[in-house]
């Protein structure tokens, strides 16, 4: 059981973690009705023992309870991930904004964190890893062609290419970026008002990675996620004169 999700483990846990003794029940209700929260001794009761059971809390016979290390840890466990959340939350409303400089925002995250996978995966991609890139560029060069969209093939080659850096910290930051849905919408969307399928690319960071070169790979990450900036960025100007003109004539 996480602890974030249960109403009062958290609380409690806390309470007993910044006091020097052990500590009952009815201490813990009166510290919650401190702080606005009215709760019943019973309930507190049966959340301590299900905190014993889970090894987070220890009794110190008639004195109450005591945190555990594994109490400790997950508590920073929990504030780390509500913290994790907080930021994928933020992130999420960034993204998913209709306002297009926010998505160069976006573009920016992903040069810092896609320069390093690029780098890392041609030092470390495994030859089954090879093989499922060339894949992705198949079924991207392919729907290309027949103008079916690309965008689950540009997300599953960059995934990929994170995959294969051996990095997860480096893979969750991606992997976060890129499944928030408009994002890689509104990347097909200028790719098809651009005429680009950045296709060619993708196919000089896969012959980089594939030769195991750090450098070309992520040489033309660069250029790659560079272009995709300049095509936001022209995409941005163009939409704004656009509205601009349609204010005009409204007000004529």
């Amino acid at each position: 059981m996480e602890i974030k999700q249960g109403k009062w483990k958290k609380l409690i846990l806390e309470i007993i973690n910044n006091s020097d003794e052990p500590v009952g029940s009815w201490s813990i209700v009166n510290t919650l009705k401190e702080q606005g929260i009215e709760v019943s001794s019973a309930t507190i009761g049966r959340e301590l023992n299900q905190l014993e059971m889970m090894g987070l809390v220890e009794k110190n016979k008639f004195k109450g309870r005591s945190i555990t290390p594994a109490g400790k840890e997950k508590i920073l466990e929990t504030n780390n991930s509500l913290e994790l959340e907080y930021h994928t939350d933020k992130l999420s409303e960034l993204i998913n904004s209709d306002v297009l400089e926010n998505f160069l925002m976006v573009l920016d995250a992903r040069i810092a964190i896609e320069r390093q996978t690029a780098i890392l995966a041609a030092q470390r991609i495994t030859e089954n890893e090879i093989e499922e890139l060339q894949e992705c560029l198949n079924k991207q060069f392919s729907h290309a062609k027949e103008n079916i969209s690309i965008a689950d093939d540009d997300i599953a080659f960059h995934k990929g290419i994170a995959k294969a850096s051996k990095n997860k910290a480096l893979l969750s930051l991606y992997i976060m970026l890129s499944t928030m849905g408009q994002q890689s919408e509104m990347f097909e969307h200028i790719r098809k008002q651009v005429g680009d399928s950045y296709t060619s690319l993708h196919l000089k960071i896969f012959e980089a990675i594939k030769e195991r070169n750090p450098e070309k790979a992520e040489k033309f990450m660069l250029m790659h996620l560079d272009q995709l900036k300049i095509d936001i960025d022209s995409y941005c100007k163009k939409d704004i004169r656009i509205r601009q003109m349609k204010s005009e004539i409204t007000d004529l």
